[in-house]
């Protein structure tokens, strides 16, 4: 039988899989700029063998693609007659992914986010917000969801109003915060404040996800952690933020030699400033050891990426087979019979 999402987190660390809005883009089904995922109608095997690398490679939950299929964006490019296609078919197809695990059957979580559409000092928008939430909420109950994740909220408010439609609906809430560079929520609440705020309110996990690398989202994962009394998560973004650069909206790159189409790096000139795996290894063991047991990555990250996340939080992953191995590498390798005038070329190569 499918252990919930709650029986999970008491027995150990939970992996989900973030990502797919960037690593869709990357493999040709999605336009950067606009980030609707369209791909759920238009190329479906594509994003079933998308959720479904992402769990061999140790995600314990396959998110429904619905990342701003909202009523709002669905509006801005034209196409809000899918709105409601598009949600059932991404959660389906999460469905029938999740069923081929083969040891236990993946979680299925729907999937709800930051609008950009709340106004703090405007109630109609945030009428508006809860009506968009309530409507994808309704479909990810109708759809038989195990949990609904929140995530991607810069507004204690917002993810307030999250946080209700899904409780209207009886289905246990994950929801993550974005900090933006100015290190606090933009309705003046600090995020680990928001955390217990939330918690409070009855959210299973409660945590951060996107907008920052390991760098600069461990700092407030550990003030998370020591302020809140039940699960938390992290899901950062693979690339190397820093103090001065705290959020991937700004991050330069001083060794790009071509003028950018862009007026940042962000979205589609990220590709040098990524983390390495094992940068993300030691992130995860920081986290892990600050308290962290819902565990991921968010916009970037591919999947051997994750697969060395949950590994290094003691989980092995389906395709851990094919973690990496170099024993037996011409040049750099230590298999006795490789041939000693080629390893001893690994300096010189």
């Amino acid at each position: 039988m499918k252990r919930s999402l709650e029986q999970r987190l008491q027995d150990g660390p939970v992996v989900c899989g973030e990502g797919y809005l960037f690593e869709l883009e990357r493999r040709g089904y999605l336009q950067a700029g606009s980030f609707v995922p369209e791909v759920a109608l238009d190329n479906p095997e594509a994003l079933k063998q998308t959720y479904r690398d992402y769990m061999l490679c140790g995600s314990d939950v396959v998110l429904a693609f619905t990342y701003n299929a909202h009523r709002e964006k669905m509006r801005i490019i034209g196409k809000e007659d899918l709105l409601e296609p598009l949600n059932r078919q991404a959660i389906r197809l999460a469905k029938e992914v999740a069923k081929e695990h083969p040891e236990e059957e993946a979680l299925v979580a729907g999937n709800i986010s930051n609008t950009n559409l709340f106004n703090p000092d405007d109630p109609e928008s945030k009428e508006k917000v809860r009506e968009m939430f309530a409507e994808m909420v309704k479909w990810c109950k109708e759809e038989d969801v195990d949990f609904v994740n929140g995530e991607t909220f810069y507004y204690y408010e917002e993810a307030l109003i999250a946080l209700e439609e899904i409780q209207k609906q009886g289905l246990p809430a994950v929801i993550t915060f974005g900090l933006m560079g100015e290190n606090i929520l933009r309705d003046g609440y600090t995020v680990e404040e928001g955390c217990r705020l939330i918690e409070e309110a009855g959210a299973l996990v409660v945590g951060m996800n996107c907008f920052r690398g390991p760098a600069t989202m461990q700092p407030y994962i550990e003030k998370i952690c020591d302020t809140v009394d039940g699960h938390v998560g992290a899901l950062p973004i693979p690339y190397r933020t820093s103090e001065e650069h705290p959020t991937f909206f700004n991050l330069p790159d001083g060794g790009c030699s071509c003028s950018l189409p862009t007026e940042t790096t962000f979205p589609t000139s990220l590709d040098p400033l990524y983390c390495n795996r094992y940068e993300l290894a030691q992130w995860a063991k920081e986290a892990y050891d600050s308290g962290v047991n819902y565990f991921g990555l968010c916009c970037g990250a591919s999947p051997s990426m994750l697969r060395e996340v949950a590994e290094t939080v003691g989980r092995e992953a389906v395709n851990s087979t094919y973690s990496p191995d170099m024993k037996k590498h011409f040049l750099f390798g230590s298999d006795e019979t490789l041939q000693p005038h080629m390893t001893s070329y690994r300096t010189k190569a």
